[in-house]
C-alpha cells in the first residue's frame, strides 16, 4: 500500500488543545497492532541490567565507561534515529552496524502502543521527557509562540504539534516549510526571531520551535536566532543529516574509547572522495561498494554499485555537490565488499515460505533526558526484492538492499510504501530473527553515535553559543554545502 502526504495550505494552521486524534497519526497497520512482549521487555529493562548483559557478553567492556555513555546528557542533538542492519562474518561474528544517525527521525506512526491506556503513546513521551524540559531552560527577553515546522511526513508532525498543545495547554502552530519555497509562511525579524504566517496573513512571534524540516535545513533555518529550535540545525551539520561529518564524528569517538572496549560498528568508510576518484575507491572495496551523498536523507542520494553498469550509471549523473561518501557494501556474502577486516554480510529476515530472505534494517529512536539517553521507539523495513546469492546480468542491487520507505514524486512530496513496513508487533518482529541481545546492541550503538554527534556539534559552537563557520569549513570544506548555509 502506497499511503500519500495530505498537504494543507502554505500558512501556519493553529492547533488547539484537545485536537490529539490517534488515528490520524498512526499508519493503519500499526494503529491497533499489540507490541511483542519481548519488545516491551527491552524497553522496559533498567540500565543496569542491561549494563551488565551486555558487559557478561562483551568482556572486554569497562562497565563505568559503557554506564558513562549510556547517562551522557546531550546539549544539541536531542532526538535521533538510527539506522543499523543486523549483520555477521563468515566466522559467524553477528553484531549491529549504524548505518547513519537521523536528527528528527521518523517512527512514531510505525510503533504500537506500550501501553493501550496511554493514547498517544510515544508522541507524549518525547515531549515530556525531552521537549518540555528543552523549554524550560529559560531565554531571557524571548516572547512569543510554540510552532511545528514540517517539509515531510505530515502524519507525525501533526501529531506532535496537537500533543505540545496538550501538554503545554497553549495553541501551537502548524507551519509547512518546505525546500526551495519562494514564499515561504516563515521568516527572521531584524532581531533574529522567528515569525511565522497564520492563515489570516498576520505573522506571529516565535519563541521555540519543534522541528521536522528534515530536507536541507541549513538553507533556511537560521543558525544564530533568538528562537530556540529542536533539534538545532547545528545537529545536522555535525552529523545527524551530514554523514561527512557523522564519519569524522564516529572515528574521533572510537579513538576516545576504544580502550575500554567501546566503539561504534560502521562499514568501511572513505569520505572526502572527489566524482573522479570514485571509480578507483570502488575498485579498492573489490568492486562493490556504496556511494552517498552526504546531505541527503529519506533513501535519496545512496547508490548501492555491484557491477560496472551501475558505476556508469552513477558516474553520468549530476550532483550539487563537490564531496562524496564511499563506504564498503553489506550484502550476500557471496557479493559484498572485500575489506582488511573481512567480509560482513546480511543476517537478513527469516526465509519466507518458498525460502527467499530478504534484507531489512532496524530503526532506534531515541531522546536525550535528564536519565541519559532512553529509547522511544523501534520499527524495521525490508528491502523490495529477496537478497540473491548470484547476481544476475542487470539487475538492480538497490531493489534487493534499500530499506527506506520513502518515495520521492516528481513534485517534491514523499509517499510511503507501507507495504515493506515491519512493526514491532506479536505477528511481524519474529520475521526479523533478532532477540534481546540484538535489541540491546542496537540501543548502545545509537547511543554511541547520538553522543559522538552531539560532541561533534559542540565543537561547532563557540562559547557565546554562535556557529563556527570557519572550523566546520575545515572539516567539510564542500563550497556548495557552505554556501547553503544561513547564519
Amino acid at each position: 500500500m502506497i499511503l500519500s502526504e495530505v498537504l494543507p495550505p502554505k500558512a501556519a494552521k493553529l492547533v488547539h488543545p484537545g485536537e490529539f486524534e490517534a488515528h490520524r497519526h498512526w499508519y493503519p497497520k500499526a494503529l491497533n497492532a499489540t507490541i511483542h512482549p519481548m519488545v516491551l521487555f527491552f524497553l522496559n529493562l533498567s540500565r543496569e541490567r542491561m549494563i551488565n548483559r551486555y558487559c557478561h557478553l562483551h568482556p572486554v567492556v569497562k562497565a563505568e565507561a559503557l554506564a558513562e555513555l549510556l547517562n551522557y546528557k546531550c546539549k544539541h542533538f536531542l532526538w535521533a534515529g538510527a539506522d543499523l542492519l543486523n549483520v555477521t562474518s563468515a566466522s559467524a561474528r553477528r553484531q549491529m552496524v549504524i548505518i547513519e544517525n537521523n536528527s528528527c527521525p521518523s517512527g512514531q506512526k510505525s510503533m504500537p502502543l506500550t501501553d493501550d491506556h496511554k493514547e498517544q503513546g510515544g508522541y507524549r513521551m518525547l515531549i515530556e521527557r525531552t521537549f518540555k524540559p528543552f523549554l524550560q531552560k529559560k531565554r531571557t527577553g524571548v516572547q512569543g509562540a510554540l510552532a511545528v515546522l514540517y517539509d515531510k511526513n505530515y502524519m507525525e508532525a501533526s501529531g506532535y504539534a496537537a500533543v505540545i498543545a496538550d501538554v503545554m495547554k497553549e495553541d501551537v502552530f502548524f507551519v509547512p516549510f518546505f525546500n526551495e519555497d519562494p514564499n515561504p509562511p516563515v521568516r527572521y525579524n531584524a532581531d533574529a526571531q522567528m515569525e511565522v504566517l497564520d492563515e489570516k496573513g498576520e505573522w506571529h512571534l516565535i519563541r521555540a520551535a519543534f522541528r521536522y524540516v528534515t530536507q536541507r535545513p541549513w538553507n533556511r533555518l537560521h543558525m544564530n536566532t533568538k528562537t530556540r529550535i529542536f533539534n538545532p540545525v547545528v545537529a545536522c551539520l555535525a552529523g545527524g543529516r551530514n554523514k561527512m561529518v557523522a564519519a569524522k564524528a564516529y572515528e574521533q569517538f572510537n579513538a576516545e574509547w576504544e580502550d575500554q572496549g567501546l566503539r561504534i560498528n560502521i562499514p568501511q568508510t572513505i569520505w572526502d572522495v572527489s566524482k573522479e576518484a570514485i571509480p578507483q575507491r570502488v575498485a579498492e572495496l573489490g568492486g562493490q561498494a556504496v556511494v552517498k551523498v552526504p546531505y541527503s536523507n529519506a533513501g535519496q542520494g545512496v547508490y548501492t554499485i555491484v557491477n560496472a553498469q551501475e558505476l556508469a550509471a552513477f558516474m553520468a549523473e549530476d550532483f550539487p555537490y563537490d564531496r562524496f561518501i564511499v563506504q564498503s557494501l553489506i550484502g550476500n556474502y557471496n557479493w559484498s565488499s572485500t575489506t582488511s577486516s573481512g567480509k560482513l554480510y546480511h543476517v537478513g529476515t527469516i526465509p519466507t515460505a518458498n525460502g527467499k530472505t530478504y534484507v531489512a534494517d532496524l530503526r532506534m529512536m531515541v531522546s536525550s533526558t535528564e536519565e541519559g539517553i532512553l529509547p522511544l521507539c523501534v520499527y524495521a523495513r525490508r528491502a523490495r526484492k529477496p537478497l540473491e546469492d548470484i547476481l544476475e546480468d542487470g539487475c538492480d542491487s538497490w531493489d534487493m538492499l534499500g530499506t527506506n520507505l520513502s518515495i520521492k514524486n516528481p513534485d517534491g512530496t514523499f509517499d510511503s510504501d507501507t507495504n515493506r513496513l515491519v512493526l514491532m508487533d506479536r505477528r511481524d518482529f519474529n520475521k526479523l530473527g533478532i532477540g534481546l541481545d540484538d535489541l540491546i546492541e542496537a540501543y548502545i550503538q545509537t547511543v554511541f553515535s547520538t553522543v559522538a554527534i552531539d560532541k561533534m556539534a559542540q565543537n561547532l559552537v563557540n562559547a557565546q553559543g554562535r556557529f563556527r563557520m570557519k572550523y566546520f569549513k575545515s572539516i567539510n570544506n564542500d563550497p556548495s554545502l557552505i554556501e547553503e548555509i544561513v547564519l
